[in-house]
């Protein structure tokens, strides 16, 4: 376990799970995180999303220590730690941070970013994974991101893709706002960030999105999203599985290669804060 005293003080220790004085509240489903843990193993998404992040935190970041914010039920975590990264996550639902430690993970702290009282210039790497939708004020967020990081430090960044992909999914969420790639890169580069890359990643599933939750949304067809969960994150078989597979494959070589991705249904983010 790392010492978290070099990064923060005042956390208390309960059962192997560090926790700040109040977690506090998010903009989230009570039962997200159960939701998740019960599709992330077999999910093809999650564990696209996962090999985007690995490839690039093994590429861009070299510090030795990562802090996942809102890391959920730590299934990224996991991947990180797999490729010999040292995570700490940072989750506020407590029921995210007991399935991240049935998953073996050593250093989880139970807060939101606001409670935790991180000490300044102090953390070397910080991921956001489809975090910040979830956050009305985003820009505000980030500064403190900024400002936590060190010199040259790094942020990883996932959001959802195009306001035009907008559905009941993203509502019941609890999400803010969907991202353009330019939109979010001009936000980072006023607080301070120097944009290293940027990209969209599951190309293919913007159409999808867009076909079979944005479009019937419109026209009044809403159905329970969350009872699609389980059907929709199967991998698909046969030729499909194929097609998708090698998509997926390509698109990391594009994330090693450092090459753009033109769309795609979310996007990834490497920024560094500029030296002084």
């Amino acid at each position: 376990m790392i010492n978290t005293e070099d990064y923060s003080t005042g956390l208390i220790d309960r059962d192997g799970i560090l926790f700040s004085r109040d977690a506090g509240e998010v903009s989230y489903p009570v039962n997200g995180n159960e939701s998740c843990f019960q599709i992330e193993d077999t999910s093809f998404w999650f564990k696209h999303r996962n090999n985007c992040i690995t490839e690039a935190v093994t590429k861009y970041c070299h510090s030795g220590i990562f802090f996942d914010i809102g890391g959920g039920n730590g299934f990224v975590a996991q991947g990180l730690e797999n490729k010999g990264i040292l995570t700490v996550i940072v989750e506020p639902g407590i029921q995210g941070c007991l399935n991240a430690r049935k998953r073996n993970l050593k250093n989880i702290i139970c807060s939101t970013l606001e409670n935790v009282s991180f000490k300044k210039n102090t953390i070397p790497a910080i991921g956001l994974f489809d975090v910040l939708e979830h956050i009305e004020n985003d820009v505000g967020y980030l500064a403190t991101i900024y400002n936590l990081l060190v010199e040259d430090g790094l942020v990883f960044i996932t959001v959802p893709a195009y306001r035009t992909l907008w559905s009941a999914k993203d509502v019941e969420a609890g999400h803010f706002r969907r991202y353009t790639r330019k939109e979010l890169e001009e936000k980072l580069k006023a607080i301070g960030f120097n944009i290293e890359y940027s990209t969209y990643i599951f190309s293919v599933l913007a159409v999808a999105v867009f076909l079979f939750r944005s479009l019937p949304g419109r026209f009044g067809f809403i159905k329970n999203s969350n009872s699609l969960d389980k059907k929709e994150h199967q991998s698909k078989k046969g030729f499909i599985n194929n097609i998708l597979s090698r998509i997926w494959k390509k698109e990391i070589q594009n994330i090693r290669n450092g090459r753009k991705i033109p769309f795609g249904g979310s996007c990834f983010f490497v920024a560094r804060k500029q030296s002084v």
